[in-house]
């Protein structure tokens, strides 16, 4: 007997669609596999139109990117008042917001590093921050756009002021924290264990090293002080609560221990939408805490809502 029907989001049309056509697809058939009805929409522009005709009871939303995950499709489900998954309208272009995110968790005592926001256009020949840094799309997500400065570069990457640069205008010039790439996610109320992912043969955790099997090793759990490990859970869960996520969400977090072993912990960011792939992190950290890949799904359909 079916226990509803679920219509999966994936796909879309931001840089992440194939990333969401994998995680869509996941989601689809375990769904399925645990007893609901599930229609796999992959969405276009007509996507209202599409649930207006379907009627679904719950949309998972699997989408990646800007559209899907930064409050846009949040924004349509509540107006077709449809419960859906993950965060609300709000915390979902929050989220998506590195800069603003940033400001609303520091607010909310959670660690950042220093950054500012400018026009990549304004970038020439000098350095807008003494290296070592990392310049970022302010809006984009799996580390599309990201390049590290080192020390010892005489001057900036030329490509962030060229015309092959497709992620927007806007840059975040911040801090690179040297260290452990760390992270942590939150399901409902509760912070779930830490996962240390290391990069098979990539400088940092870029795209191939999130997507492509073997790409990166996940340590759990991470080898780190019983006293950071809490700290970790304590500062995603902060995290979540201060820019209102709800549902499932991930934080990551670098953690610099060369000096110490107290060292020094930076939250990165939030993410609204976690990947649910193969390879992805937070169905890994569920199964740790007990729950199977089908049974995670279905609570978050249970959960699922407006007015998020």
């Amino acid at each position: 007997m079916s226990k509803g029907h679920v219509a999966v989001l994936m796909g879309g049309f931001s840089s992440e669609r194939p990333v969401s056509l994998s995680s869509g697809a996941a989601c689809a058939d375990a769904l399925e596999g645990v007893g609901y009805r599930v229609t796999r929409i992959d969405v276009d522009r007509d996507v209202a139109s599409v649930l207006h005709e379907l009627k679904p009871d719950v949309v998972f939303n699997a989408l990646h990117g800007p559209f899907g995950e930064d409050g846009t499709i949040q924004g349509i489900l509540e107006y077709l008042q449809i419960p859906y998954t993950h965060s609300g309208v709000l915390a979902s272009a929050l989220a998506m917001d590195k800069d603003q995110a940033k400001k609303v968790a520091k607010a909310g005592g959670v660690p950042v590093a220093e950054s500012r926001v400018m026009d990549r256009r304004e970038i020439g020949s000098n350095h807008p921050m003494k290296p070592p840094y990392v310049v970022k799309p302010v809006s984009e997500g799996s580390s599309f756009g990201v390049v590290i400065v080192r020390e010892g570069q005489t001057h900036p990457p030329q490509v962030i002021g060229s015309s092959e640069w497709k992620y927007g205008d806007r840059i975040m010039v911040e801090r690179f924290i040297e260290g452990r790439e760390l992270t942590c996610a939150v399901m409902g109320d509760v912070a779930l264990g830490v996962i240390e992912i290391i990069p098979q043969g990539h400088t940092f955790y870029d795209y191939d090293s999130k997507y492509v099997p073997g790409g990166s090793k996940h340590e759990y759990p991470a080898k780190i002080s019983p006293n950071i490990y809490q700290k970790i859970q304590t500062l995603a869960l902060k995290a979540h609560r201060a820019i209102g996520c709800r549902g499932v969400s991930r934080s990551d977090f670098r953690y610099d221990d060369r000096f110490s072993e107290e060292g020094e912990v930076i939250w990165l960011e939030v993410n609204t939408q976690p990947g649910m792939t193969p390879t992805s992190l937070v169905p890994e950290l569920a199964q740790h805490a007990g729950h199977d890949f089908g049974e995670f799904l279905a609570w978050m359909v249970e959960d699922a809502s407006c007015l998020r």
